[in-house]
């Protein structure tokens, strides 16, 4: 796969923005657009309850050490109302989340939004899942928690059967359906890829050999040597008869910073050996300047770089 420069939007404050305050957020998804960017991904929260430190628990789905970066009162906008709007402002980036807690929205209905908005952009849309950490977003859509796998597993066979046919067929523990004709049907084929987000645990693995067309690493598993996280995702996969080969890594692009600001030419140095052992998007953590000109004028040469560095 060719390897991809990614960037996250900012799409949540820690107070209301007020009037136009996410337009600095259009602005630079068109800058990136612009500037040959690869992918823009967003996150997604629905709801807060008042536990935020369940976030510093790897147990509960967390991170050691993480700490949210608004309070409960934080304003979250919604990822895929966002990728609807950044779809019809930008021409060429792809889109996706990092991630959306798809079981906390009914299957069916997020197979048929996801369609419609890949149909839409062109094909240029990916869908970036995990389990989550909080039990109160769980809660508050008359869902449980405990059961959080399971139901995003059910969620995304449901997508993945009304993307694949049609009419469609389906049955599990939780649905039974039959001929049931949804379209239009995802412009990519096969249906929108799907990057399953996970620590190298068992089930996650599971899901991402059973759904994923790519890995996102959270935890530990995010950071320290990448080559051999990458080859233990693939040993752990292939024990679930997947073929790991084509299975996508978002990996970290690793920016050297000096006193003036980025090193290019050595953060750039590092992106072959990540490339050669299975990093496929690199998300880039970079001082992007907030003018939406400066901000394309700053990452078109980043792009340039990182075409370079690449082979592409």
């Amino acid at each position: 796969m060719t390897p991809l420069l990614s960037i996250q939007l900012r799409t949540f404050a820690a107070t209301d923005p007020g009037p136009g305050g996410w337009q600095q957020m259009l602005d630079l998804a068109r800058a990136a657009d612009a500037a040959g960017v690869d992918k823009l991904v967003v996150s997604d929260h629905v709801v807060f309850g008042e536990q935020l430190e369940a976030y510093g628990r790897p147990e509960l789905g967390g991170m050691a050490g993480g700490r949210q970066p608004t309070g409960p009162d934080g304003h979250w906008l919604e990822p895929t109302t966002v990728l609807t709007l950044l779809g019809g402002i930008t021409s060429n980036i792809r889109l996706g989340n990092n991630i959306l807690l798809a079981a906390l929205r009914r299957p069916v209905i997020l197979a048929k939004s996801l369609a419609t908005l890949d149909v839409l952009t062109g094909g240029r849309v990916d869908l970036g899942v995990g389990v989550g950490w909080q039990a109160e977003e769980y809660e508050a859509a008359g869902l449980s928690f405990a059961d959080r796998g399971e139901l995003l597993d059910h969620t995304l066979a449901v997508c993945q059967a009304l993307w694949a046919s049609c009419p469609t067929d389906f049955d599990d523990d939780h649905l039974t359906f039959s001929r049931i004709h949804m379209q239009p049907q995802p412009s990519q084929p096969g249906g929108v890829p799907i990057w399953v987000s996970g620590t190298l645990n068992p089930r996650a693995m599971r899901r991402l050999a059973r759904f994923g067309a790519g890995w996102i690493p959270w935890g530990d598993d995010m950071g320290g040597d990448m080559a051999d996280n990458i080859a233990r995702m693939r040993e752990v996969v292939a024990g679930f008869d997947r073929d790991p080969a084509g299975i996508g890594v978002v990996g970290t692009l690793p920016v050297v910073r000096t006193a003036d600001g980025v090193d290019l030419a050595a953060t750039m140095g590092q992106v072959p050996p990540l490339a050669d052992a299975g990093v496929t998007d690199f998300r880039a953590h970079l001082p992007i300047p907030e003018d939406s000109a400066a901000a394309h004028d700053y990452l078109a040469p980043v792009v340039d770089a990182f075409r370079s560095a690449t082979g592409r």
